[in-house]
């Protein structure tokens, strides 16, 4: 991810994403069986792979990599994104490896047939490493137009935005909701949240980028997602996989 580059926060680019969440929906065709809980971690960083898998597998559990692979092994905002043997590592110890585009492209701004040229390099990046075609999706910065959910929809089990919220019946999984794990007061949000998906039997996605001792405003502590992890399971969550959570609420 560029450390320059900012999506579109215009007013107009504001409007555009929520009223894009009218058209080209997928709604889920049921809620879950028990509340589940998705940890994920967007452009792979090195941290994000190492710490992040460690939290989890300590736990017995799997979470999702939202991969750009056109970043691999450069340096960036949030440190260094994993290189290929790292996010293979991540793979063959049975964790999701995930589509965010090959260069991180903001599918807000851009052209259908850009989206989908970057996509099939990123899927291409992603097959070199032994990974199944992937299942589910993350838009770069959030940012998601109409032609982008048009160019995805049939693509993948689920499309992931960056707005608040819970998935059950009826919610649009071409533009799922989720909650980021990031800067101050990112823990406390994340904990509020756990407590609604628990309250209303309901999945939700969680999200970061690094995971360090002294993360980028975009991640998070060690201690942080461990104390969330725990936080989950024992309120009685399940924690699954995006393309997992996906399967089990579509039709």
């Amino acid at each position: 991810m560029d450390g320059v580059y900012s999506a579109d926060r215009s007013i107009k680019g504001k409007l555009r994403r929520r009223l894009v969440r009218l058209a080209e929906r997928r709604p889920a065709a049921r809620g879950p069986a028990r509340p589940m809980v998705s940890f994920t971690f967007d452009d792979a960083p090195a941290s994000a792979v190492a710490a992040g898998r460690a939290a989890l597998e300590a736990r017995g559990q799997k979470g999702a990599y939202f991969v750009a692979a056109g970043l691999a092994g450069q340096d960036g905002p949030m440190g260094r994104y994993a290189d290929a043997d790292e996010m293979r590592g991540a793979l063959e110890a049975g964790h999701e490896l995930a589509c965010h585009t090959f260069s991180h492209l903001d599918c807000g701004r851009a052209a259908r047939r850009a989206i989908e040229a970057d996509v099939d390099r990123n899927a291409a990046a992603l097959a070199a490493l032994g990974a199944p075609p992937a299942a589910t999706f993350a838009f770069p910065y959030g940012d998601v137009s109409l032609s982008a959910k048009q160019a995805l929809g049939d693509r993948y089990a689920l499309l992931r935005a960056l707005h608040h919220g819970l998935i059950d019946a009826g919610v649009d999984l071409n533009q799922a909701p989720a909650v980021g794990i990031e800067g101050p007061d990112g823990e406390e949000v994340a904990r509020r949240w756990i407590a609604r998906a628990i309250d209303r039997c309901a999945w939700l996605i969680l999200y970061t980028h690094d995971v360090a001792e002294t993360p980028s405003p975009f991640g998070c502590t060690p201690d942080a997602l461990k104390r969330l992890l725990d936080e989950a399971l024992e309120s009685g969550a399940e924690i699954v996989t995006a393309a997992e959570g996906a399967r089990r609420l579509a039709a």
